[in-house]
C-alpha cells in the first residue's frame, strides 16, 4: 500500500514539473547511471553495466525524441545526444571506461549549461503582457 502511494506521489509530482525542470531532471538521472557505469566497471559488475548503459541510452534518445526542432541549436544538440549514444554503445561493447570518461564531463557541462539558464530565466522579470523585453 505505502509502495503504490509512493509512486503515485512521484507521478503526480512529474506531471506538475515545469518543462525546464524536467529536462534538469532527466540530466539528473543521465549523469546517475553513467556514475552507475562507472562503479559497474571498476567492480566488473557487467550485467548492471549493461543496464545502465541501456538506461542512459534511453535517456539520451528521449532527450533527442524530444527536440524542438524549431531552434536552431536543436540541430547541434542532436548530433551531441548522437554522439553520446554512439560512444554509450562502445561503453557497452568494449566495456571502455576511456569513453566513459570522455562523455561524463560532457554530460556534466551541458546539464550545468541548463541549470544556469534556468536560473537566468527564473531570475528575469516578465515582460508586461502586450510588450516585448
Amino acid at each position: 500500500m505505502e509502495h503504490n502511494a509512493f509512486q503515485q506521489y512521484k507521478e503526480q509530482s512529474v506531471s506538475t514539473m515545469t518543462p525546464s525542470e524536467l529536462l534538469l531532471l532527466l540530466y539528473d538521472e543521465l549523469v546517475k547511471h553513467l556514475v552507475r557505469c562507472e562503479l559497474a566497471l571498476q567492480q566488473e559488475d557487467f550485467e548492471q553495466l549493461d543496464a545502465s548503459v541501456d538506461r542512459s541510452m534511453d535517456i539520451v534518445q528521449y532527450l533527442d525524441d524530444t527536440l524542438d526542432r524549431q531552434y536552431p541549436i536543436a540541430n547541434d544538440l542532436h548530433r551531441l545526444y548522437d554522439y553520446f549514444g554512439y560512444q554509450l554503445g562502445r561503453v557497452k561493447i568494449g566495456r571502455n571506461k576511456e569513453v566513459l570518461g570522455e562523455i561524463k564531463p560532457m554530460v556534466l557541462d551541458l546539464r550545468d549549461s541548463f541549470r544556469a539558464a534556468e536560473k537566468n530565466c527564473a531570475e528575469q522579470p516578465a515582460a508586461p503582457s502586450g510588450q516585448q523585453p
